[in-house]
């Protein structure tokens, strides 16, 4: 549980992150964050994907530093949220 009494969406073992970077990144950075979904506009990037703990999650952060990127943002998504097609993201449909 984070504060607040939100619960972080679980795909194994992680939590699913959105971090957002002032920036367009090109497909050849894809390798430095594998696994997770990369996506530019608007002069910004924003990747997506699970994060298994605490260190994957300062490894990533390290990466764009030492890209000498601006972090704009870092944000656990709520459990009801999954990708889906455009790297957008909808409230799952839930079943009665």
């Amino acid at each position: 549980m984070e504060g607040g009494g939100t619960q972080m969406m679980s795909k194994g073992t992680g939590t699913v992150y959105r971090i957002v970077v002032r920036s367009k990144l090109g497909e050849r950075y894809a390798v430095a964050f594998e696994g997770m979904e990369m996506e530019t506009k608007h002069g910004y990037t924003v990747l997506t994907g699970e994060i298994i703990d605490q260190p994957h999650l300062h490894g990533i952060l390290d990466r764009l530093n030492g890209l000498g990127l601006e972090l704009l943002s870092v944000q656990a998504l709520p459990e009801d949220t999954h990708p889906i097609a455009g790297g957008s993201r909808e409230p799952k449909e839930r079943k009665p």
